[in-house]
């Protein structure tokens, strides 16, 4: 029987174009087809957005919430608010009732308009309570985001093929871009390349052996070193083997925050158009006047030539 190869969960077998699996911002390119509405969950949606995003959806519910409310103001006629402008063109009236419906959502009241017709106190009414409702939403999801432990580890652009003793070495750089303190990160590095001799291409995932895959602490920066010795895969490779292979190389990193009391982590991913050949590192921290250790995050990705 012959042993299984190892597959990560990116499956091996694949037809078609393939783009690269992680990207650069640590998400796998998938989509997922097929899904119905019992499948959507909207709290990990909202909550795994960006902030751009976010704060636009939010601006987008209070507008097309206030803009219903103000419809049904304008439907329960012009005698439904008082103290609005008597004999209004109908813009003028649907702002008046806008306006007034967000000082309701809200639970503003300036009172300058208040519901006089029983229609406009019940609908009034089911809007004080849609503000609440909706507004204390809207705050368990600002607090689930703000509370969310995630890393923001910065990574080189480039990873180097760069000297390391008497051969050479398979190196990318990484940095804590926050001031909290990481504790015990461990890194995995994964090559994955592709066989397209046949109909069906064949992906195949190899575990690439560190110099050091943990650290204690991470204050600084940290180079990732893969020594590229016979067990290497990529022993005697060029650049443009790794490019007939597709080869991309999958960083999973995993470290405890010590603020948040939780472990975090992050992915990222370097195809084989991103790896430089010949080239070293520059240090990307330093020691001040004072004796302080200065890291400069804007060069994680400074690097030299460097002779193989």
């Amino acid at each position: 029987m012959r042993k299984p190869t190892f597959d990560p969960g990116l499956t091996q077998q694949y037809s078609g174009d393939l783009r690269r699996v992680i990207n650069p911002d640590g998400s796998f390119n998938v989509q997922r087809k097929g899904t119905d509405w019992r499948d959507v969950n909207a709290y990990l949606y909202l909550i795994s957005m960006s902030w751009t995003r976010f704060f636009a959806t939010i601006v987008a519910f209070y507008c097309i919430v206030n803009s219903v409310f103000a419809a049904a103001y304008y439907a329960a006629g012009p005698d439904a608010l008082k103290g609005g402008t008597a004999g209004a063109a109908a813009t003028t009236r649907f702002l008046e009732c806008f306006f007034f419906s967000s000082q309701t959502l809200t639970t503003v009241g300036f009172g300058a308009v208040a519901p006089h017709s029983g229609a406009a106190n019940l609908i009034a009414a089911a809007e004080a309570l849609t503000g609440l409702l909706g507004f204390a939403v809207a705050t368990g999801l600002l607090f689930g985001r703000v509370s969310r432990p995630s890393a923001r580890i910065g990574f080189s652009e480039h990873a180097i093929v760069a000297p390391y003793q008497d051969g050479a070495s398979l190196q990318f750089r990484m940095v804590n871009r926050r001031a909290n303190t990481l504790i015990e990160p461990a890194v995995t590095l994964m090559l994955m390349t592709v066989d397209r001799s046949g109909a069906e291409h064949r992906r195949d995932f190899r575990i690439l052996h560190l110099e050091r895959d943990r650290v204690m602490l991470f204050p600084l920066t940290w180079t990732v070193v893969h020594p590229i010795d016979a067990e290497s895969p990529l022993y005697g490779k060029t650049a443009r083997d790794l490019e007939e292979l597709q080869a991309e190389l999958m960083v999973l990193v995993k470290a405890f925050d010590e603020t948040f009391g939780q472990t975090v982590h992050q992915r990222f991913s370097y195809r084989y158009s991103e790896i430089v050949w010949g080239r070293r590192f520059t240090p990307a921290f330093q020691v001040d006047h004072a004796g302080g250790m200065e890291v400069h995050v804007n060069r994680i990705s400074a690097h030299t030539e460097a002779q193989l």
